[in-house]
């Protein structure tokens, strides 16, 4: 179920545990086999349910406390607690309430997991190469620290890597403007994005600590990727408060 799994520490003792799923442990067949979480992509949505009630099993909260996004390669940041506004659409959603787990579904684009234990303040963030360019991680921050957040941190999980996401010329130059550090070639040596590197490149801007963790989806089988596979499921990043220190500013 899992590719890769944390706890972050507050300087005052609170938690906020961070994963990253991968295919693997759930009950759906075929090209989406087995842990889709993705529930645009053909498969039964009872199976997705299942899947989804797995997930929210081993990260400790009720099925219906597992917040997904509607996500649609915007730069919006949504914020939702504990009394409603479950149903986000947008790309980036952000929570001060405790108890609620956050997921951003991928297949390729970046999923990254932002918190500020101390504050009690957290947010999952689709970044693919759109979102990167229209600096979603900076809308995810702002948004944060309207919430409370001054010490955020940062968890980069996997995704396509550059020398995999080949592009034409033009809009890697596109985004290279934006995030010079995004420009690469690919294994063919033709122009190419890192998407990742990008997003990781803007947190640093920001003065962010962040982990990145290792993992390319189109070349590991044991992660969804669209670029591979074309009809494919979904994996999650995941991220839920397990205790706080002081009370948030909501």
């Amino acid at each position: 179920m899992w590719w890769w799994r944390d706890q972050l520490t507050g300087p005052d003792g609170s938690t906020v545990d961070v994963g990253f799923t991968d295919n693997a442990g759930g009950v759906s067949t075929g090209p989406v086999a087995s842990l889709n979480l993705g529930g645009a992509v053909g498969d039964d949505p009872g199976h997705v349910r299942q899947n989804r009630a797995a997930v929210a099993a081993a990260v400790g909260v009720a099925p219906g406390d597992l917040v997904f996004m509607h996500q649609t390669h915007s730069d919006r940041v949504v914020a939702v607690d504990a009394h409603g506004g479950r149903d986000a659409e947008g790309d980036g959603v952000v929570t001060a309430s405790y108890g609620l787990a956050l997921a951003v579904l991928v297949a390729d684009c970046t999923p990254l997991l932002l918190a500020d234990p101390a504050a009690g303040v957290i947010a999952a963030v689709h970044a693919g190469r759109p979102g990167m360019m229209a600096r979603i991680v900076d809308n995810a921050l702002d948004r944060m620290a309207h919430h409370g957040a001054t010490d955020p941190v940062a968890v980069v999980g996997p995704s396509v890597c550059g020398r995999c996401y080949e592009v034409p010329l033009a809009l890697r130059e596109e985004a290279a403007a934006i995030a010079p550090e995004s420009r690469t070639v690919s294994w063919a040596g033709t122009p190419a994005i890192d998407v990742a590197g990008g997003v990781v490149a803007q947190l640093h801007a920001r003065e962010v600590p962040t982990t990145w963790v290792p993992g390319c989806s189109r070349e590991s089988d044991r992660l969804f990727s669209y670029r591979r596979d074309h009809r494919t499921g979904r994996f999650a990043g995941v991220i839920v408060q397990r205790s706080r220190g002081k009370i948030p500013h909501v």
